[in-house]
């Protein structure tokens, strides 16, 4: 008798394969039958009329301080993630000095939005080293599972003190300290190593983070760390992808070691012509395997008054009398018509930027763009649209209303007693539309990533582009050609797994891990997001729910239920070069 039969479903196993109709027979953590499943189970599911695939592989996440906290790891849980990677971004909490927890709090704050005060209270910090943090881990059943990188600015943090963010130069000894330090963790069972090289990624004040002008000496050193061994992910955040020194060293890496490298473009430029696509084509002619990342669609900036960012936000009025009350309260007093005639009337960078006028904040302007911001920013509704056509902007519906694009984004801003959000992408949709995404997406050598599941708490909501990428690009999109079903399971399944040495998962074959989403396609849809206060310390975040999700299945046992916990836990740590075991009923 098996533990769990699942029948009747429409298979999409991802293998990128067309889907067909079978049944799927469980026992215990492990797939052990797929196609006409004979026999009885212990419990079966009927799964006629909906879709089932593997359990999605997150590569891109920040769940590093909430991991120690929170088995649920939501948002990414509820959009059918049973693997979330995280210590992405060269950002972290191992290893750790006892004196230096502030100093890592303010970091991840800075660079990743998620409330210190979150943090300080949630993390417990019973490690020093990176391999006691993993132990750590290891000791608290989730709902998922994880895996993490070693993040670059712990580690030149613990070397160098309070030299770590400064111009200062490291030696060969401090340098060849980093690189021990890594190869400890990537040992121990992290997944790769993680660094940044943006200018984006700066602390709470406003310097930059420990890694962003290493020597190309440095950062070999890190990646050089891994050689021999056989796992280790390169994964780096930069400006300057293409670039020719960064590129030289990024190729030798890869060449030397024979070590996988993703890669996060975070210019500008990179969003608007070929030289993510070319990356990718180039690894791919000389057989390299370096892959850059891409989202779904481009990251969004969400404004609103459940946000922590809108363009009224710096008026004086607003500050002073209406910042601090709450919501409804706020969205009430807005309203009122005199209220409503100050603040309109009133003089902020904000507004200025929003307009297309000068700013006096430079790097104001520069955050939100040039030229009249309200052509780029979309109201979201309660059924959001990402990819909208300009006469949706906020200026297009005041054009076509016959008033001030200000107007309309004061009111629009109030709509729903205050909780419409709106969107803001960020590179990427000068043409308003998502054609350059799609011919990114297909290249074999681009990863899909960049949900940012527990991260940009306050202003932004990515967590559920797994949700995102099937419904938009499987089903609704208008714009444009689409993608079968089936190639982007492929992409979210077993390309990530396989990306990062987990072999045991991202298929529903005999022998792998019994990780599992059954879906209600035709139902399957994203609500707008919404401010909750659920953090420790009271702390508030963005995100967004879903429909569709019946059941999700984490290593044999239902974790979720339309859309509800169940209360199993049998996730945990995922070890590199451990745990991603295929039994031998899966050899072929």
């Amino acid at each position: 008798m098996h533990d769990l039969i699942i029948r009747g479903g429409t298979i999409v196993d991802g293998t990128g394969e067309a889907p067909f109709v079978g049944d799927i027979a469980i026992d215990g953590d492990r797939i052990v039958e797929v196609g006409q499943v004979e026999g009885p189970a212990r419990r079966e599911i009927d799964a006629s009329g909906l879709t089932v695939t593997p359990g999605w592989v997150d590569i891109h996440t920040h769940y590093d301080g909430q991991a120690t906290w929170d088995p649920l790891l939501a948002p990414s849980s509820w959009h059918g993630v049973t693997t979330a990677i995280m210590g992405n971004c060269g950002v972290g909490f191992a290893p750790v000095r006892p004196d230096a927890h502030d100093f890592l709090i303010e970091l991840m704050e800075g660079v990743e939005d998620i409330p210190g005060s979150a943090l300080a209270e949630g993390i417990t910090w019973k490690w020093e080293s990176f391999p006691e943090y993993l132990d750590a881990l290891e000791a608290m059943p989730r709902a998922i599972d994880i895996g993490t990188h070693v993040p670059h600015a712990p580690v030149r943090a613990y070397v160098l003190g309070d030299r770590c963010n400064t111009d200062y130069e490291p030696n060969a000894e401090e340098i060849a300290e980093m690189a021990r330090l890594v190869r400890e963790g990537v040992e121990a069972g992290a997944l790769g190593f993680s660094t940044s090289r943006t200018l984006l990624h700066k602390d709470l004040k406003g310097v930059h983070m420990p890694g962003t002008f290493a020597g190309s000496d440095e950062m070999l050193a890190m990646g050089l760390s891994m050689k021999g061994l056989r796992h280790g992910v390169f994964e780096m955040v930069s400006d300057h992808l293409g670039d020719d020194d960064e590129w030289m060293w990024v190729k030798g890496f890869a060449q030397e070691t024979g070590l996988p490298v993703t890669l996060v473009a975070t210019s500008a430029g990179a969003y608007e012509g070929n030289k993510m696509y070319n990356i990718a084509e180039e690894s791919r002619r000389h057989g390299m395997d370096i892959r850059p990342q891409i989202a779904g669609r481009p990251t969004g900036i969400l404004h609103g008054l459940t946000s922590n960012f809108h363009i009224f936000a710096a008026s004086p009025s607003y500050k002073d009398r209406i910042a601090p009350l709450p919501l409804d309260a706020r969205a009430a007093e807005m309203a009122k018509p005199e209220v409503r005639a100050a603040l309109l009337s009133e003089d902020s960078g904000l507004i200025r930027a929003a307009l297309g006028t000068s700013p006096s904040d430079v790097s104001l302007a520069t955050a939100l763009g040039a030229g009249s911001l309200l052509w780029r920013i979309f109201p979201l509704g309660e059924n959001p649209d990402y990819e909208p056509n300009r006469e949706h902007s906020v200026a297009g519906l005041a054009e076509a209303a016959g008033v001030s694009p200000l107007e309309m984004m004061y009111d629009l801003l109030i709509r729903d007693g205050g909780r419409e959000l709106f969107y803001q992408p960020l590179g990427g949709y000068v043409t308003y539309n998502f054609d350059f995404f799609r011919k990114n997406m297909q290249h074999p050598n681009v990863l899909f990533g960049l949900s940012d599941g527990g991260a940009h708490c306050g202003v932004i909501a990515d967590a559920g582009m797994p949700t995102f990428i099937l419904t938009h690009w499987a089903r609704d999109r208008v714009k444009g050609d689409r993608f079968p079903l089936e190639f982007l399971v492929r992409k979210l399944t077993s390309d990530t797994a396989k990306a990062y040495g987990l072999n045991d998962r991202g298929q529903l074959k005999p022998g792998l891990l019994a990780d599992l989403n059954l879906i209600d396609f035709d139902a399957l849809k994203l609500h707008r997001p919404v401010a909750v206060n659920d953090l420790p310390a009271g702390g508030k975040r963005l995100v967004q729910k879903a429909e569709g999700y019946r059941y999700t299945i984490k290593s044999g046992q239902v974790t979720f239920q339309d859309g509800e916990s169940t209360g199993a836990l049998p996730g945990g740590l995922v070890r590199g070069g451990r745990e991603a075991v295929i039994l031998p009923i899966a050899a072929e």
